[in-house]
Formats: structure tokens, C-alpha cells, sequence
């Protein structure tokens, strides 16, 4: 229980920052976004140090995501991010380390990519037409999604979904949340030109596609022999712990509704 009131403390008191930044959308929403993905990319390399990654040329590519992403369309964004790879050339050059170049380039570019251009995914979903409904049905989807089956998974939970990867994730946890998050695309996109069936579609990918950037999180976290990104969130671990499902959710549900409109 007390780690559920943490849980839902954390929650108090971001979740009106990251509503009202994709609200008002433009810069506000990139700085939000730019200032998670580097403290999410400082976690991941903290985490993979042993790895030696190249953590600027990391930076680098994260933010030119981000800033292609708000500047242009994903042509912008693919640009941005390629900084990392002569970043990387360039730091791996002039440092003084025993690991593999190969290895910290691609750890280094690793957390780049999943974080930046995730990341950058919600900025371009913003400056679709219909773009607030758009990003909140993403947020809130993955919100419920993830909230309905951590309270169900503790209710209800008995069969372990992944017992490699995530021990404390159950089917019936991964039930109640898939149903409480479509039901939430459908909600929330209703009376949107992306509701009816375009609603339902969107809602099914998000929530697969949350699930799986929460299962690959948790691989990561199991072969760095890490259990949390960090303490910044208190009950909620680090800020990859807290956004790991968006990585994925965000890119998924900008392509369905791309591609369904």
C-alpha cells in the first residue's frame, strides 16, 4: 500500500506537467521532453558505465531528435539523431579506455535511438492536425495501461507473464490493463476524427506496444543487473522506469494513426 500512495504521489505531482506540456505543445513540450530524455539517457549510461558509452555523442543525438522533430517532420528528426554516430567516432577517437570501440559506439547509440527518437515520436505526434487529442490519447492510454495493471497484477495476479524478464508482471495484471487502456483510446478519441474503429486499432497497438517498451526496459535493466534506473521518482524508480513504456507507445501510435487517416 505504501508503495502505491508513493506511486500515486509521483504521479500528483508530475502528470500536470506532462499534460499541460503537451497541451500548449511547441517549445514548452520540447524542453519537457528534451530535459526527460537526458536525465533517462544519464540513467541508462550510469547503468551501462561498465560499457563505457560515449555519453555526449549520446546527448547529442537525443537532443538533434528532439530539436529535428520540432523544427521539421521526421526527415528532420532521422537528421538530428545521426549527429550521435560522428559524435561517437569522434569521442571514441581521442578517449582512453579498454572496452571495445564497437561496444561503447553501440551502447552509446543504443540509448540515442531509444530514448531520443521515442521521445521525439510525441513531438511530431503533437503537430498532427488533430495533435492534442492525438498525444493525450497516447499519454493516457499508457497511464492507464500501466496504472490498471499494477493494481490488478496486485488484486488479482497469479500467472507470471514473463518470469525472466519481469517476475512481477502477471497475466491477469496485463488483462485489466489492455482492457482499462482501450477503453481509454476509445474515450478519449471518440469525438475526434480519429474515433470509431481508427479509436479501437490505436488503442489495441498502444497498449501492445507499451507493454513490450516495459518488457524491454526490464531485459536491459536484468543484463545490466539493475532493478531500478534510479531514486529521482521515489516509488517510481528513475525517469526510464517512468517513460519506458512511451518510448514505444509514442512511434506506434503516430504510424497507426498515419496510416488510418
Amino acid at each position: 500500500m505504501t508503495n502505491l500512495l508513493t506511486r500515486l504521489a509521483v504521479v500528483a505531482a508530475g502528470l500536470p506537467i506532462v499534460l499541460g506540456a503537451a497541451w500548449q505543445g511547441g517549445w514548452f513540450l520540447l524542453v519537457v521532453a528534451l530535459l526527460a530524455a537526458l536525465v533517462a539517457l544519464h540513467e541508462l549510461y550510469r547503468m551501462a558505465r561498465s560499457l563505457r558509452p560515449l555519453v555526449l555523442a549520446g546527448y547529442g543525438g537525443a537532443a538533434g531528435a528532439l530539436l529535428g522533430a520540432q523544427l521539421g517532420d521526421s526527415a528532420w528528426m532521422l537528421g538530428g539523431f545521426l549527429v550521435a554516430f560522428p559524435l561517437a567516432f569522434l569521442f571514441a577517437a581521442v578517449s582512453e579506455t579498454r572496452q571495445s570501440t564497437t561496444v561503447a559506439i553501440g551502447t552509446t547509440v543504443l540509448g540515442a535511438a531509444w530514448i531520443g527518437l521515442g521521445l521525439a515520436h510525441l513531438v511530431l505526434l503533437r503537430r498532427l492536425p488533430d495533435g492534442v487529442d492525438a498525444i493525450f490519447a497516447v499519454l493516457l492510454t499508457v497511464f492507464a495501461t500501466d496504472t490498471l495493471a499494477f493494481v490488478g497484477g496486485r488484486l488479482a495476479g497469479r500467472h507470471r507473464m514473463t518470469p525472466v524478464m519481469s517476475p512481477g508482471k502477471t497475466w491477469e495484471g496485463f488483462v485489466v490493463g489492455a482492457l482499462g487502456g482501450v477503453a481509454t483510446a476509445f474515450l478519449v478519441l471518440y469525438e475526434t476524427e480519429y474515433g470509431g474503429a481508427t479509436s479501437l486499432v490505436f488503442g489495441i497497438t498502444v497498449v501492445l506496444a507499451a507493454t513490450i517498451g516495459d518488457l524491454f526496459e526490464s531485459l536491459v535493466k536484468r543484463d545490466l543487473g539493475t532493478k531500478d534506473t534510479g531514486r529521482i521518482l521515489l516509488g517510481h524508480g528513475g525517469v526510464l522506469d517512468r517513460i519506458d513504456s512511451l518510448l514505444f507507445a509514442g512511434p506506434a501510435g503516430l504510424y497507426v494513426l498515419l496510416a488510418l487517416t
